[in-house]
């Protein structure tokens, strides 16, 4: 029994290992005015904030988005099993850059969220965080989380043609 026991632990132990090389990486779907694009991750960890893969650019995705339209993000359960947020900037009517957060998500409750951004603004830039272990308390009783995963999209005024090839 117990040789039976190691041997079955050793294999999950291989398997787990694995599959980080293998497993295929989660994609978020950013949705506005009639146009949708998946996006894979720019930076993929484990649950345990273990096992990184390389950044990589060239998973950035794009999309037009007029000024003042939302946009939709749905993100597969892979993501919302985890807290998670939306990281995003834009331009105000008066020109000036504005970043700004959605609230932390908690695991399993959410796996939706439509951006809007303020008045006329135009939104540029959007990341979904995966947050992972582990988990920090600060001095003042705070919670700093690991990122596991992030998403990223680019977006550009419909009316403008895309910097992207």
């Amino acid at each position: 029994m117990r040789r039976g026991l190691i041997s079955l632990l050793a294999v999950a132990g291989i398997a787990l290992t694995g599959c980080s090389a293998g497993e295929s990486r989660p994609e978020v779907t950013f949705y506005s005015h009639g146009d949708a694009t998946r996006v894979a991750p720019v930076l993929f960890c484990n649950e345990l904030g273990k096992q990184c893969s390389r950044p990589d650019r060239s998973n950035v995705g794009e999309l037009g988005v007029p000024t003042e339209a939302p946009v939709q993000i749905s993100v597969p359960e892979e993501l919302s099993s985890a807290p998670w947020q939306v990281v995003f900037r834009y331009r105000g009517p008066d020109g000036k850059q504005v970043k700004e957060r959605s609230p932390v998500f908690d695991p399993g409750k959410r796996h939706a969220y439509t951006l809007r951004v303020p008045g006329d603004g135009q939104v540029e830039h959007i990341e979904v965080q995966r947050y992972s272990a582990p988990v920090t308390i600060t001095p003042s009783g705070g919670i700093l989380f690991s990122i596991g995963g992030t998403w990223v999209l680019d977006t550009h005024a419909e009316d403008e043609p895309s910097s992207r090839a």
